[in-house]
């Protein structure tokens, strides 16, 4: 394969997707391909989905059901004053009070994914204005400003002038830690989880506001998350569920798909914005 050649990639299936998915939206969790329906569904899970769906190029009438009721999940989500809720049942029905946790920021995620890459002018719209409510609030938790930060970078890269997007993205930069002086490795004590969803937040806001040096921030950041996650013997070894603190071992257990997703994610955001295939 030559320098620039790309290398082939398979299609997306989505059928493990549509098996847990209803119109009340992707169950939480599954026993293989059976869906467990004690444990309903969440707006966490929905978005992500939602964004997984919504960016693929090649659509597909099957893709546009599953995004519609990952939709559906996440307006019905979003409160009047902007909060979330996050559980609900397989019945439908929610069970815990809006607020400003991850999922208020995996919402605006999804829905500014939404906005930006879904084929369809109808969803567009929907995301657009569900994704307004939500922007009326903040929080205080770095993922959760970090998640929602990608999802205003995502607008404001579809709709330069959208103003409350703009004023989401700078809220939320604001709450992401940086690495002293302009150097590099990691800003936190302690590696925690969805540590790539930083460092996209960097690149992909500093990106769409104009601000190289965050953006070249973020795009060290990610540099050294990838040394720290790599193993001596040169393949992905990321740290678990109980963190890392630095100069520890890298677990050998209880290690998260949630870690190489985020990875995967910063990295495909920095070759979107630098053009840079390392």
């Amino acid at each position: 394969m030559s320098a620039v050649e790309a290398p082939a990639i398979a299609p997306l299936s989505v059928e493990h997707l549509a098996a847990l998915t209803t119109s009340n939206g992707v169950h939480e969790h599954a026993l293989l391909r059976e869906p467990r329906l004690e444990h309903g569904y969440c707006t966490d899970d929905a978005a992500r989905a939602l964004t997984a769906v919504v960016r693929e190029p090649v659509h597909s009438p099957g893709l546009a059901l599953l995004a519609s009721a990952y939709l559906d999940l996440l307006e019905s989500a979003v409160s009047a004053s902007g909060a979330v809720r996050n559980r609900r049942t397989e019945a439908g029905e929610w069970t815990d009070e809006p607020s400003t946790g991850d999922w208020w920021g995996r919402a605006i995620g999804g829905l500014g994914a939404t906005a930006r890459y879904s084929p369809d002018p109808g969803h567009r719209s929907r995301a657009l204005r569900a994704f307004l409510r939500a922007a009326a609030r903040s929080s205080a938790d770095v993922r959760a400003s970090a998640f929602a930060a990608v999802g205003a970078a995502d607008v404001l890269v579809a709709l330069p002038d959208a103003t409350a997007a703009r004023m989401l993205l700078i809220d939320c930069l604001a709450r992401i830690p940086r690495v002293a002086d302009g150097g590099s490795g990691w800003p936190e004590t302690t590696l925690r989880y969805a540590n790539g969803a930083l460092c996209e937040a960097l690149i992909a806001g500093g990106d769409a506001l104009g601000r190289h040096e965050t953006r070249d921030e973020g795009l060290r950041m990610l540099a050294g998350l990838i040394a720290v996650e790599t193993s001596p013997h040169g393949h992905l070894s990321v740290t678990g569920s109980s963190g890392r603190s630095a100069g520890e071992a890298g677990p050998l257990w209880d290690q998260q798909p949630i870690e190489p997703a985020a990875i995967a994610d910063a990295c495909a955001r920095a070759l979107d914005v630098t053009g840079d295939r390392r």
